[in-house]
């Protein structure tokens, strides 16, 4: 089993920081002063590091897709130009492919494992961490691999000789103009580095945070590495969410990061990042950082400044760059043209930061379509549920779409479920429902808390107490690797590249007493009743509708009514639904969201009566703010208290379309009409209720 030093940090956890706090609080003419001053020293630090007083930054104009349309990359990490091409690390392929300046995509290797990080040397091979392996491989020009350093799926710690080197799950590379090769040893928390074919630890060896020299520093997760100013190396400090430097006699300091991960903008230690993953510098000494689902940038500005380039949500949207969504990017790298190339690994594409206003953009509708469909998914692999015997039926505790928390006025905060809660016993083995390979360096997160999980490329489980027993006994498995060095909390870490089996144990459940089992890729997780092929399942028991209500645009009931009982309608009015679903063999306390809500409204007697328009799915699981376009006050879930779905069948939402809509009578004729609500369910039960409706004019 691998040693201490081979896990995952618990990204929860601020590491101190012990640099000077450069927060400005304004609360003394004296305190300004320091602040200002500092800010100007850092400035000038920066601005002689980069070697020029004026950085010119390309005007990014658009985000573009420039390759892996129709799903042509499987999970493109490292990114790395020359000679006008661009060289990708695919993740799920196992090889590295080249994208010709004609756009033109061959295969330039194959044979590796779970590749990453890519660099070339000074004579054009090219440097890869094949992270699967725990090993640092090179490619030559005609695409034949030679091993560097390491031994093939031998990871460990150590020092020495290249064949007598022992790595774990390194992940990043840079190689210096005097072929020098750095490695990102990330489960190691070291760099090392490669030369004169030996291996040594350059800095780092214990997890945390400090700045110093050689072993004195510390890392958490480094994961990705470039040159900058030919002898100094940045490390994307994931873990502690930082960059830093690391100079040519092994001096650690920090450039930019607080520590914390809210993902601010800000002078260089004022801002924060989420989960600095890559790096790359241009020309000009410009720094530009792949972070979380963003891409951000240190020196476009004439002073040092942290600034965030895209939108932070994930996603995949083409456009401007502020409005451009990514998924996981993982690799950046500079073209000749001084574009920003991207690897969006989620989202399986080649993105581009551009000024050229005719490069092509993928429409909502390719972004929507470049991912799995349902039955796409189904297909992928056989259907199990997450515990032995594969084919028991289980319960569904909680689908897709349910709301979590509770919405007693617009500004209350809720969520929505995105998952399937299947109950288990306390201690009882979860197991991976299909074969997978780790493929975030941070898979497994939440260490020791009610919310520990693991995120598998296609799938994510969680209440899940990660590879071990009940009683704190840990599988003798190197895949889980726990680590405990000291003065940080403990952290239990799956390693990039770790490849497991359906029916493979990954953990037991705590005591939430469930698998809370999500379908789809990060970002784009769909209903996975939908999604996944659950042996024995079925509901013949259609929805409940409990009530209906007509609601003006200021939330009050709308009560008025004539003689004949029907409601009067002179003001635009939102319909909301109170219902409910139930599965086959589930108790009577369990209640489930239905899988659609919809309405239409018809003239009275209309024969035969409309069809109902189902504004509601939860096919895909829908943005987090919409949470207030399906939920109207007095909806609650939780794990106590009752459950109370107030839907508003009015509204539309469905993935990250969310439209507000009402019953306008300004829309209709005189007359009666007949509301039609309805509730489906996953298995084609439908529930409608009517109400009539009297429009006056």
């Amino acid at each position: 089993m691998l040693n201490r030093r081979v896990q995952f940090p618990d990204l929860n956890y601020p590491a101190q920081d012990k640099n000077i706090d450069v927060s400005i609080r304004f609360r003394s003419i004296v305190h300004f002063k320091r602040q200002f001053a500092w800010l100007t020293l850092a400035a000038a630090i920066f601005t002689a590091a980069c070697g020029s007083p004026e950085p010119v930054a390309v005007d990014f104009t658009r985000v573009a897709t420039v390759a892996g349309q129709g799903r042509t990359l499987g999970e493109p990490f490292g990114i790395a130009v020359r000679d006008g091409a661009a060289y990708i690390s695919d993740g799920t392929a196992d090889g590295v492919v080249r994208i010709a300046p004609d756009g033109t995509i061959s295969t330039f290797a194959s044979g590796l494992s779970t590749p990453s990080g890519i660099a070339f040397t000074p004579d054009g091979s090219l440097i890869v961490a094949d992270t699967g392996s725990h090993t640092i491989k090179q490619i030559d020009a005609a695409g034949a691999v030679t091993l560097v350093a390491g031994a093939d799926n031998t990871p460990g710690d150590a020092d020495g000789a290249a064949a007598d080197a022992r790595f774990a799950g390194p992940i990043g590379v840079a190689v210096t103009t005097d072929g020098r090769i750095y490695v990102a040893d990330t489960y190691n928390d070291a760099i090392r580095v490669i030369e004169n074919g030996t291996v040594r630890t350059f800095a780092g060896g214990l997890r945390g945070f400090a700045d110093g020299h050689g072993a004195s520093a510390k890392f958490e997760l480094p994961v990705g590495l470039a040159v900058w100013q030919g002898d100094k190396v940045l490390v994307a400090d994931a873990g502690n969410r930082r960059i830093r430097v690391v100079e040519p006699d092994g001096r650690v300091w920090t450039l930019a990061g607080n520590g914390t991960r809210d993902g601010e903008d800000g002078f260089l230690s004022q801002a924060s990042f989420e989960t600095p993953t890559a790096v790359t510098v241009d020309a000009h000494g410009i720094i530009y950082i792949a972070d979380g689902n963003a891409i951000r940038a240190i020196g476009r500005r004439a002073f040092a400044y942290v600034e965030t380039l895209s939108h932070r949500r994930r996603g995949l949207a083409d456009g401007l760059p502020h409005h451009a969504r990514f998924n996981r990017p993982s690799g950046v790298a500079v073209n000749d043209a001084g574009e920003l190339l991207i690897a969006d690994s989620d989202n399986g594409l080649i993105r581009a930061l551009t000024n050229n206003n005719e490069a092509a953009m993928l429409s909502p509708a390719d972004a929507r379509a470049h991912h799995f469909t349902a039955e796409e998914f189904r297909a992928l692999a056989p259907g199990r549920w997450p515990y032995d015997p594969p084919e028991r039926t289980r319960e569904i505790a909680g689908t897709l779409g349910e709301i979590r928390g509770e919405i007693v006025d617009q500004t209350s905060e809720a969520w929505f479920h995105n998952g399937l809660d299947i109950p288990g016993s306390f201690g009882e083995t979860a197991r991976f429902l299909r074969d997978e390979t780790v493929l975030d360096p941070a898979a497994a997160q939440n260490f020791n808390t009610a919310r520990e999980l693991i995120r598998m490329p296609t799938m994510g489980y969680v209440h899940i107490r990660i590879g071990r027993e009940t009683a704190e006994r840990f599988y003798p498995d190197a895949r889980f690797q726990f680590n405990a060095d000291p003065g940080v909390p403990p952290v239990m870490r799956v390693p990039r590249g770790a490849r497991f089996a359906a029916g493979e144990a990954m953990g037991t459940l705590n005591s939430q007493n469930h698998v809370h089992l999500i379908a789809g890729r990060p970002g784009f997780e769909m209903n996975a009743l939908d999604a996944l092929v659950l042996p024995g399942i079925s509901d013949g028991i259609p929805p409940v509708i409990e009530s209906v209500q007509l609601l003006d645009e200021y939330w009050n009931a709308i009560e008025t009514q004539n003689a004949a009982g029907r409601i009067i309608i002179n003001q635009k009015a939102r319909v909301v639904v109170t219902a409910y679903d139930r599965k086959d063999g589930n108790t009577d306390r369990r209640r489930l969201a239905p899988y659609q809500i919809g309405m239409d409204v018809t003239p009275a007697g209309s024969k035969p009566p409309a069809a109902i328009t189902w504004n509601i799915s939860f096919e895909l699981m829908p943005l987090r703010e919409a949470v207030k376009f399906v939920y109207a006050p007095g909806s609650r879930s939780g794990a106590t208290g009752g459950t109370i779905f107030n839907f508003i069948a009015s509204n539309r939402v469905d993935g990250e379309l969310m439209k507000e809509g009402f019953i306008d009578p300004a829309a209709l004729s005189a007359g009666v009409y007949t509301v039609r609500v309805g509730a489906a369910d996953f298995f084609g039960n439908v529930t409608v209720k009517e109400i009539l409706i009297e429009v006056n004019k």
